[in-house]
């Protein structure tokens, strides 16, 4: 229905481009996306709910012809119950001071994030400048940081673009030494919790992809929903996987 309604208003400003696919699969990508100015937050919500995602100024979603590995997941926040290993990874992180504010380019910001990106993606050109500037920042909604330091040293940082309705987590970076934290999933725990204090309905989280093994951790969240069709499908309620 979002989708609908999206198309009819602004579905001329969209094309389509075709590329690598970024996740490795072999599958050509085909990115149906437009560039925008500032986006009033119902609409920005819209978009979220109709499964684009935005990278920089403009808004995509994914329209691959012979894939549709990429399914966009988000979580209702007020529903969430952790499982035993997410409750281990808030007590395994309680040592770490975490901070919300606007998003912010410093000099340990860009070598946290070059160093992710070197671990992550090893022989790729990509830079945190490159991430900043085109992926990060951007005009068309509320973009703000959520900041975790370890005795003082930062240790990852989540980009999150924030409307009055939703959460919809853009990027996550951290400093790979630390792998055995799970920083990646106690940044969602956090990001759920304020959703919770700001009575937010909905947090995004992107796309779940079920052939990437780095992209399957997202599901461990439950109840979760997932956007298959023109419908958010619900999990299975009482499958709480302790994975």
């Amino acid at each position: 229905m979002e989708w609908q309604i999206l198309e009819q208003q602004l579905g001329d400003c969209f094309f389509d481009i075709t590329a690598e696919c970024p996740y490795g699969l072999p599958h050509k990508a085909v990115y149906r996306q437009a560039l925008f100015g500032p986006i009033p937050d119902h609409t920005m919500d819209a978009f979220f709910a109709a499964g684009f995602r935005r990278n920089g100024n403009t808004m995509y979603t994914m329209v691959c012809r012979e894939c549709q590995g990429c399914v966009p997941i988000r979580l209702d926040p007020e529903e969430f119950v952790p499982n035993r290993n997410q409750r281990r990874t808030q007590a395994r992180n309680r040592d770490l001071t975490v901070t919300t504010g606007p998003l912010q380019i410093t000099t340990d910001r860009l070598a946290l994030c070059d160093a992710f990106l070197q671990a992550r993606y090893p022989g790729r050109d990509s830079t945190a400048i490159d991430y900043y500037s085109g992926f990060f920042v951007n005009a068309i909604t509320n973009t703000m940081e959520v900041a975790y330091h370890l005795d003082g040293r930062l240790v990852g940082v989540g980009i999150v673009d924030v409307t009055m309705a939703s959460l919809n987590a853009v990027y996550f970076y951290f400093d790979p030494a630390l792998s055995a934290r799970s920083l990646g999933t106690f940044n969602i725990l956090r990001l759920i919790e304020l959703c919770q204090q700001e009575e937010k309905d909905h947090l995004y989280l992107g796309y779940w992809i079920d052939a990437v093994p780095a992209m399957r951790y997202k599901a461990r969240f439950k109840p979760h929903f997932l956007l298959r069709g023109n419908a958010w499908q619900p999990s299975v309620a009482d499958d709480f996987s302790q994975e």
